[in-house]
């Protein structure tokens, strides 16, 4: 059984995820506007709905993000080898952004 649903919402800012949001829940957010928050839990469906989130599958949720990290990658490696952005040690290095892997 998944311990966590995921659900696709734009966070709009302040009010998006309450204090008492967040102690009930725990959200997580990930890149593609994805979140993810306990499966089968209450006020994880009122969050959703209040929000205007639109629930997706793990396999769904995981290819959203993929998709994200795959463009992120993208424009990483179209950084010139000798943009202070890629040289380590400079204040404006950036990594290499990392797969990430959603749990079920």
């Amino acid at each position: 059984m998944a311990n966590y649903q995921y659900c696709v919402a734009t966070n709009w800012g302040k009010g998006f995820i309450t204090h008492e949001d967040n102690i009930k829940l725990r959200h997580t957010g990930f890149l593609g506007n994805i979140w993810r928050v306990p499966a089968n839990n209450q006020d994880s469906f009122k969050w959703i709905n209040n929000v205007g989130g639109v629930l997706k599958t793990h396999a769904e949720a995981q290819a959203i993000v993929d998709v994200e990290v795959a463009n992120d990658q993208a424009e990483w490696d179209a950084i010139p080898e000798n943009d202070p952005r890629k040289q380590e040690g400079t204040p404006l290095y950036q990594r290499r952004p990392v797969a990430i892997t959603l749990e079920e």
